[in-house]
C-alpha cells in the first residue's frame, strides 16, 4: 500500500505540557517537532507515525488506515515506547538524551534534548577538504564511547550515517535518530521491516534471518560513514555488493593523504562477512587509537577534543 501524506500537529498545539513550535523533519516512520516546555526550554519531540500504516489528515489523533495493519502498528508502537524507555536510561554526552516519553493522540511521543549545531552530513558537503586524519579519528573515537553505551543497554542503532551524527556547537559529536533501533539483542522476532539507508546498511539488514543483526552491523555503518567523510559519497549499497562487488577503493577517491592504517580499518568495517569486521564498538575504538606504523609520532590520542572544537569553532 502506498504511503499516505500525514499532517503534522499544528503550530501552537499543546502536547502534554509542551507547545509545538514547528516540524523539524519527517520521514516514513515519524515526525520530529521543535517544542517548548512551560519554562521556555526547547526540546525535539519525535512522534511515532508510520505513513504506510496510520494517518492524520486533520486534528491531532492518529487513526490506523486499515484494520489489517493494526497488529503491526501496535507492535511498532510498543517497540517505539520500549525504545524510549531504554534510551531514557542512557545519559552520555555522545548519545542524544531522551528526557520523557508518553502516549497521546493514539500514538507515542519521545521527548529529546534539542541540540544546536550541524549534522556531519552538512560538514561533509561544506568542509570535507579540511577533514584531516586526526579529525576523523577524534570524531569516531568519541562516537564509539556513545555507541558502547548504546550496545551495553542491549540496543542497536541500525541507521548510523552522516545525517544521524550531529556536531554540537562546542564540537561534540552526538548520535541521533534511533528510529531504526530495535531491542534487537533480545530474542523477540521482529515484526516490522527494519529501516535502512542504502550505502550505509550492512548486508544483513537486507535479510530476515533472526539473530544476524548485532553490534557488527553498526560497525559496517560506521565504516561507511568514515568512507563518506573521505570520499564525499557513500559506498556501493551492500545488497548490490553481495550480487557483484564493485566497491571503489577509497584510496582512489581522495586527493588528501591518509594512512594505510586508516584505509585498512575502513575496509575491514565494510567487509560483507560480518565475522571479518570489528565486532564491537570497543574493538573499533582500540583500532582508531592506534598510531599508523608509517608515522608513529602522530599523536591521535593527544587532546582528542582539540581538533574537533578547533574545526567547528570557525
Amino acid at each position: 500500500m502506498p504511503s499516505q501524506v500525514n499532517q503534522p500537529l499544528p503550530n501552537g498545539y499543546m502536547l502534554n505540557g509542551y507547545r509545538i513550535d514547528k516540524p523539524l523533519s519527517s520521514g516514513g516512520f515519524s515526525i520530529v517537532y521543535l517544542a517548548y516546555d512551560e519554562q521556555g526550554t526547547p526540546f525535539a519531540i519525535k512522534e511515532y507515525l508510520p505513513a504506510s500504516l496510520a494517518l492524520r489528515s486533520e486534528g491531532a489523533e492518529v487513526r490506523i488506515v486499515e484494520a489489517e495493519h493494526e497488529q503491526v502498528f501496535r507492535h511498532g508502537l510498543r517497540c517505539f515506547f520500549e525504545e524510549g524507555r531504554s534510551l531514557a536510561l542512557i545519559s552520555h554526552p555522545n548519545v542524544v538524551r531522551v528526557e520523557n516519553f508518553f502516549r497521546a493522540n493514539e500514538t507515542v511521543y519521545m521527548v529529546m534534548q534539542y541540540l544546536r549545531g550541524r549534522t556531519l552530513q552538512f560538514h561533509i558537503q561544506r568542509n570535507r577538504h579540511e577533514f584531516t586524519e586526526a579529525f576523523i579519528r577524534a570524531i569516531f573515537m568519541h562516537l564509539m564511547n556513545g555507541l558502547r553505551e548504546v550496545h551495553a543497554n542491549k540496543l542497536l542503532h541500525l541507521d548510523i550515517k552522516p545525517a544521524n551524527i550531529y556536531i554540537a556547537m562546542e564540537g561534540r559529536p552526538v548520535l541521533l535518530d534511533f528510529g531504526a533501533a530495535r531491542i534487537a539483542l533480545s530474542d523477540e522476532p521482529q515484526k516490522l521491516k527494519p529501516m535502512y539507508t542504502a550505502g550505509f546498511a550492512a548486508p544483513e539488514h537486507y535479510r530476515s534471518e533472526p539473530g544476524e543483526l548485532g553490534p557488527w552491523s553498526d560497525m559496517y555503518s560506521v565504516g561507511a560513514t568514515m568512507y563518506t567523510c573521505i570520499s564525499g559519497t557513500p559506498p556501493q549499497a551492500a545488497d548490490s555488493r553481495v550480487k557483484k562487488d564493485h566497491l571503489i577503493p577509497l584510496r582512489s577517491l581522495t586527493k588528501q593523504e591518509y594512512s594505510d592504517h586508516l584505509y585498512s580499518l575502513i575496509d575491514a568495517c565494510l567487509k560483507l562477512d560480518h565475522l571479518e569486521r570489528p565486532q564491537t564498538a570497543f574493538e573499533m575504538q582500540k583500532l582508531l587509537s592506534e598510531a599508523p606504523k608509517e608515522d608513529p609520532k602522530r599523536g591521535f590520542l593527544d587532546n582528542l577534543s582539540k581538533p574537533i572544537s578547533k574545526f567547528f569553532s570557525r
